[in-house]
């Protein structure tokens, strides 16, 4: 398993972060991204970030806390899931949550450890710490060949644009 963890020290840097992840992705490619941390820690802005680079009004991600799952018409589709009040995988699963998976978009899960034995063998995973009121840790990591290669595009852009 690769891993990497990122600073962030306001949502701007969460956004370049996210930005970097999205243009990172061959075209046609889907990808499936799982978010954790406590409440408050950015997962939601983290979308935002994603959805922006892919030329979706971030003001209209909000988190689907309540549906269970958004989904964003952008230049590539963006598949936005929360897990946090699924009551089980069942539950989740009816969402037709390996349909999205399987697609060419990008799937976001927020709470995925909740639902971790529905997710696919490979994917990205995010895991958020809280440093501050406003600093993050974002420590991402591999499952799989393809999101190796990701990671490595994504930390090589996040380095350039912070040099």
């Amino acid at each position: 398993m690769k891993a990497a963890t990122f600073k962030s020290s306001d949502i701007a840097d969460t956004h370049r972060i996210a930005a970097a992840l999205a243009l990172a992705l061959p075209e046609n490619a889907g990808a499936v991204v799982t978010l954790d941390g406590p409440l408050g820690a950015g997962k939601t802005h983290f979308v935002q970030g994603v959805a922006q680079a892919l030329d979706f009004d971030p003001k209209n991600v909000t988190s689907p806390t309540f549906v269970l799952v958004n989904e964003y018409p952008a230049v590539r589709p963006i598949y936005h899931f929360d897990a946090y009040r699924v009551k089980d995988d069942d539950e989740f699963l009816e969402l037709g949550a390996q349909e999205y998976f399987q697609s060419p978009g990008i799937s976001l899960v927020e709470w995925a450890s909740r639902v971790k034995e529905c997710l696919p063998r490979e994917f990205l995973q995010i895991e958020i710490t809280v440093e501050s009121e406003n600093a993050r840790d974002f420590r991402l990591q591999a499952q799989g060949q393809f999101y190796k290669q990701l990671l490595d595009s994504v930390a090589a852009t996040v380095k350039l644009s912070s040099a």
